[in-house]
């Protein structure tokens, strides 16, 4: 399957890189209003092939996407200093409005994979945009927060993340909740499996391990500047089930008619992805405070959208 990566900065070209690193993809192809840039990463990542997979990556403009059966949506502006969070979505509405229908002239088949930061909101914009239906406009929502979720429980209960099942829902951002009632290890519930490995599950390891997911970001953007690195694998993850229909699931972002009482809002729960999006979405049974938490939080998502003019 040939992917469109739209965006050649940091998260489009780790995502790129994971990619080819991961086997995902006979072809990738990088557009950027920076043709430099796009060029220089494509060489980069072709340079890592031999070591790797033998992916055709190169770059492109738009034309260059025809055929594409995903195209990742990683294009966008900085937060200028005192900037509002609505200014900031208003120009890259703006920047969305540039790309998404030269992206669906060249490739009018292609599922769309939103990772542009809030990627909610951007996710909403480029359904709107595109006026696919949405389960083909899939953001990549809470995948990075549900990972970071599951790796926290696995270095607590001392076994792989690959053996814990549990997700982030909601926004990508400060008001996620954590699904911590329908956390599993292995085949029982989180704190069950802790006593019979000799540690308690107590208030003050959730409150760990909540703080740790919900402030990741924030450290590591201290740190370094960025997050790519998980998000990245992320999106490769997502792009390989699009292409593979492997039905595999994930907490990813669409526009979802209805949840906890708030319509037609988008934000991340656990949905099935295959060849053209978004097959199906389960929405997990919650607790009293997990439900007000996540109406809490897609009425956050609402109300931005409510502001924009789209």
């Amino acid at each position: 399957m040939k992917i469109g990566v739209v965006g050649a900065g940091f998260v489009g070209s780790t995502a790129a890189y994971a990619m080819v690193m991961q086997g995902v993809g006979s072809e990738i192809v990088l557009v950027d209003k920076d043709a430099a840039l796009a060029l220089a990463q494509a060489q980069d990542i072709t340079h890592a092939t031999p070591f790797a997979h033998a992916t055709a990556v190169r770059a492109g403009d738009y034309d260059a996407l025809a055929g594409a059966g995903v195209v990742l949506l990683a294009a966008g502006v900085a937060q200028k200093e005192g900037e509002t969070r609505l200014h900031l979505l208003e120009r890259n509405a703006d920047v969305f409005r540039q790309i998404i229908p030269e992206v669906l002239r060249a490739a009018p088949e292609a599922v769309l994979l939103v990772a542009t930061n809030p990627v909610d909101i951007m996710t909403w914009i480029a359904q709107r945009l595109s006026g696919l239906p949405p389960e083909r406009v899939v953001g990549s929502g809470t995948v990075l927060d549900t990972a970071r979720f599951r790796s926290l429980l696995g270095h607590f209960l001392e076994i792989s993340p690959k053996s814990v099942h549990a997700y982030v829902l909601g926004e990508h951002g400060d008001s996620e909740v954590l699904h911590w009632s329908g956390a599993m290890a292995g085949d029982m519930p989180v704190a069950r499996f802790a006593r019979a490995v000799g540690k308690e599950l107590s208030g003050d390891v959730m409150s760990s391990v909540d703080e740790g997911v919900r402030r990741a970001a924030y450290q590591i953007i201290s740190g370094k500047g960025a997050t790519y690195y998980g998000i990245g694998a992320g999106l490769s993850q997502i792009a390989r089930a699009i292409q593979n229909d492997s039905r595999a699931m994930y907490t990813v972002s669409i526009v979802t008619p209805e949840i906890v009482g708030v319509r037609d809002v988008p934000l991340s729960l656990p949905r099935i992805v295959g060849r053209h999006g978004i097959t199906a979405t389960l929405e997990p049974e919650l607790t009293a405070d997990e439900a007000e938490a996540l109406e809490t939080s897609a009425g956050v998502l609402k109300d931005a959208t409510e502001k924009l003019s789209v």
